[in-house]
């Protein structure tokens, strides 16, 4: 077995004003996650639960912790393969589903990559299929979690070095996503 890892995070509190708890709508869900020297992320619920839009909410975080992961292992295999990744953009989406009780669960994340790779280190309209395959097979997030990881990545986008390439319908500068 290999060697384990382990991370920390604080969650404090910040939504109590002056009645805490007293009733459901009494108290603020604002709060601070805190990782060791790095900046406070604000937190709340989401507005739907009462939350403050202002602030991450556990569910966009969660979506947000399968893309990044999903992201950095792709880069990884890509430059392993020789494919030359210059820009990468990531729409992803993930669905919840609230019971009539009020308890719930995520039934998929959906992971929309647009990658854009130096000319001549893919196939011109390529997906990627397979880096992105062996990238979900190593995502830490998407193996820890219990619902399907989709992806379906918008082809491939290469061009000569230095040229605009077409990323959604606007021209923009090799290694830039819009």
């Amino acid at each position: 077995m290999g060697p384990l890892h382990t991370f920390a995070a604080e969650v404090v509190w910040t939504g109590a004003g002056t009645s805490g708890t007293t009733s459901y709508t009494a108290y603020g869900r604002e709060h601070e996650v805190l990782i060791g020297d790095k900046p406070p992320l604000p937190g709340s619920s989401d507005p739907a639960f009462r939350g403050d839009p202002d602030r991450y909410s556990p569910e966009e975080l969660l979506v947000a912790a399968v893309a990044q992961c999903h992201m950095l292992w792709f880069l990884h295999l890509a430059a392993t393969a020789g494919v030359v990744v210059t820009g990468y953009r990531d729409s992803a989406s993930g669905t919840m589903r609230v019971e009539a009780a009020g308890h719930g669960q995520f039934t998929e994340v959906v992971l929309r990559p647009r990658v854009t790779v130096a000319a001549g280190t893919a196939e011109p309209g390529s997906d990627l299929a397979d880096l992105h395959a062996r990238a979900h097979e190593h995502c830490f997030i998407a193996r820890s979690v219990n619902f399907p990881v989709r992806h379906a990545p918008t082809p491939v986008h290469v061009g000569p070095p230095g040229a605009a390439v077409d990323v959604g319908g606007a021209p923009v500068p090799r290694g830039v996503l819009g």
